[in-house]
């Protein structure tokens, strides 16, 4: 989701090699880091609707993914988005190749715990914005919701994406602080997507999960669902993916300085040879 951020972009934006937040820290600590390349991974690909009875309590954040279970730890310090009471809210999902399929999000209860593990009976019963076979425009899934009135301090918005073309679905968890201020995408700690050039939106689709197709961020596979436009996120390869010494650039200058070491020491012994033998004449 790009709007309001979720959990998992969060963490990938902060960089999974250096991390700012607490919870990203720790998050990443739980998963590792390539899980948080593969961001877009947050899926089931044979759920076909049966969400409650394939994700069970304290794990609706990964959707029982063990790959992704830093996303649900348990934590008051996940960086979130400022939401107002009652106000009509632009949802925002990216996406590369859309598919035939609803969006459901719901809303945490007021009494949640942030600091205890996520239950489907912290949310409320009903959804709180049902779309069916939204269409897509310049890549972008735009949603218009109403966060329901009475809300306020820290909840979640818990995001399906179940495709109607397939029995695959998408899931994201979105930190948000509601009061009487405006929507602030950028505070606690997030960025806005919309103005740092697009990023994550939907769902967190695709990885390289298994039990399906992968469709992960670090390596693509088929056809990316979802997730950040190609020009806004980027996986980009550091020191630390490279073999000892360099990789071919590394095996080369290596051998190339084995090879002058070696030409030296010759020339070395031959001009010492020519020395003797001129001093024996």
């Amino acid at each position: 989701m790009q709007f309001p951020l979720s959990r998992v972009l969060t963490c990938y934006k902060e960089g999974p090699e250096a991390p700012r937040t607490a919870a990203c820290k720790a998050a990443i600590r739980a998963s590792g880091k390539q899980a948080f390349y593969d961001w877009n991974g947050v899926r089931l690909a044979d759920v076909a609707g049966r969400h409650r009875r394939r994700i069970p309590d304290g794990r609706l954040c990964s959707a029982g993914n063990p790959t992704f279970r830093g996303l649900d730890l348990p934590r008051s310090d996940w960086p979130a988005t400022r939401v107002k009471s009652g106000a009509r809210l632009d949802l925002r999902f990216a996406v590369t190749a859309p598919h035939k399929g609803a969006f459901q999000l719901f809303i945490t209860k007021n009494g949640y715990d942030p600091a205890k593990p996520l239950k489907w009976a912290d949310l409320d019963a009903k959804p709180f914005l049902t779309k069916n076979n939204p269409r897509a425009v310049n890549g972008l899934y735009d949603l218009t919701a109403t966060i329901p009135a009475g809300k306020k301090g820290r909840h979640l918005i818990y995001a399906i994406w179940q495709r109607s073309d397939s029995p695959e679905a998408f899931y994201s968890c979105s930190d948000v602080v509601i009061g009487n201020t405006s929507a602030s995408p950028g505070s606690l700690g997030t960025k806005s997507l919309a103005t740092s050039g697009g990023g994550h939106g939907g769902h967190d689709h695709g990885g390289t999960t298994p039990g399906g197709q992968g469709h992960g961020a670090a390596v693509p596979k088929g056809h990316a669902h979802g997730g950040a436009s190609p020009t806004s996120l980027h996986v980009v390869r550091t020191a630390s993916d490279e073999p000892a010494g360099g990789g071919l650039f590394g095996a080369g200058l290596i051998c190339g300085t084995v090879g002058l070491t070696l030409g030296g020491v010759a020339g070395l012994l031959l001009t010492a040879r020519r020395r003797r033998q001129e001093n024996d004449l």
